[in-house]
């Protein structure tokens, strides 16, 4: 008789309703055994037809509906909308909204890592994390309503500036976080960057080879986490970026500990943009001189921003209407999480879940 085993490949869904898919993901999975040999990510549970919407919103209506694609750091969606209509306009902004647009950007940016650390510590085993990240959120999320009246979704930029200046008490609130928060970061790197558990689950998962980064139009940190040193805000500045000194993490892992290493660096590079646009924040004016009636001439433009997960896109065709023919909206986690059969090919359920958790997804954005 003979004793060689007949390989079974069992087909089993993980997701939508599943605690480490970060959102209603579905992953359609052939296993034999433990082992991933074949993964099919299935999106769609969150369609809201946002670009469509758009086609019936006038310029302005439409910048509510950019806070709803990356929820947890939408900032930088109102950013990049409102910069290509700009563009087409060609209205030249205020520095000092441009300063504010920067810093409430990098404080989004922050805000996004946050949450993604805190909940992929989680799918890993670690709790402390959560609790120690969502502090720091907390305090960010409370300067955001200082400086528009709301937590998540803030439709605080505009087109030709923002809506609000500083309140009173801001800048001294907003320095408090800048001195705390470097401090903050050490805490949660003693909790994770040498553990040998963290260490066991990371290092050498999910490897994503930087030609396969580039073939997959991956972008953001899981790029920059493959050796790929790809950042809008350097390659092709926009706002004030320029005038600020940063840098951009690079490692060469290409593995989900090295996505890790470049998203905590990456907070602490973004503290220091915000404390330099706080340091030299202009006087002046916060909105420039805009038509009571947007109505852009006939035109295409793309306008493009670095993202906490990647390069976010808008191409925006107008007709010379009061609303836009049409827009398309690039996302950076749909690319990203392309890339995720490449990643996980003959990986165990357990690495599925570290490296899903390591592209940091959001299906708002993804699910337009």
């Amino acid at each position: 008789m003979s004793d060689i085993r007949k390989v079974v490949e069992i087909p089993i869904n993980m997701g939508p309703a599943h605690p480490a898919t970060h959102g209603v993901l579905r992953l359609k999975l052939k296993l034999d055994g433990e082992i991933v040999k074949e993964i099919t990510p299935v999106i769609g549970y969150l369609h809201r037809g946002i670009e469509k919407i758009a086609e019936t919103k006038t310029y302005p209506q439409f910048i509510p509906y950019t806070d709803r694609l990356d929820y947890v750091g939408s900032m930088i969606y109102n950013h990049g909308y409102v910069k290509g209509v700009e563009e087409l306009l060609g209205i030249e902004v205020p520095e000092r909204a441009e300063y504010l647009r920067v810093m409430m950007a990098e404080l989004s940016r922050i805000a996004s890592h946050l949450i993604w650390l805190s909940a992929w510590g989680l799918d890993l085993g670690a709790m402390a994390p959560f609790f120690y990240c969502f502090r720091e959120r907390e305090e960010i999320l409370n300067l955001f309503e200082m400086i528009c009246g709301a937590r998540i979704t803030f439709s605080y930029m505009r087109i030709g500036g923002v809506s609000k200046d500083m309140p009173e008490g801001f800048a001294e609130r907003l320095q408090r976080f800048l001195d705390i928060f470097p401090e903050k970061i050490d805490e949660y790197e003693a909790l994770l960057t040498e553990n040998e558990i963290f260490l066991a689950r990371t290092v050498g998962i999910g490897r994503l080879s930087r030609e396969e980064a580039i073939d997959y139009g991956v972008t953001g940190p899981v790029a920059r986490a493959s050796g790929l040193n790809y950042d809008i805000r350097k390659i092709e500045p926009y706002s004030v970026y320029d005038r600020f000194d940063f840098r951009i993490p690079v490692e060469n892992g290409c593995d989900v500990y090295s996505r890790y290493l470049v998203r905590m660096e990456e907070m602490r590079q973004s503290t220091r943009i915000v404390q330099q646009a706080l340091d030299g924040i202009p006087e002046g004016d916060i909105m420039a001189k805009v038509p009571k009636k947007i109505k852009p001439p006939a035109g295409v433009v793309y306008s493009r921003v670095e993202g906490s997960k990647g390069e976010v896109g808008y191409l925006i065709i107008s007709d010379g209407s009061d609303k836009p023919y049409r827009i398309k909206i690039r996302s950076p986690a749909y690319s990203n999480l392309s890339a995720l059969p490449a990643m996980c090919k003959d990986a165990k359920i357990a690495d599925l879940v570290a490296t899903v958790g390591s592209i940091d997804i959001c299906l708002g954005e993804m699910d337009r």
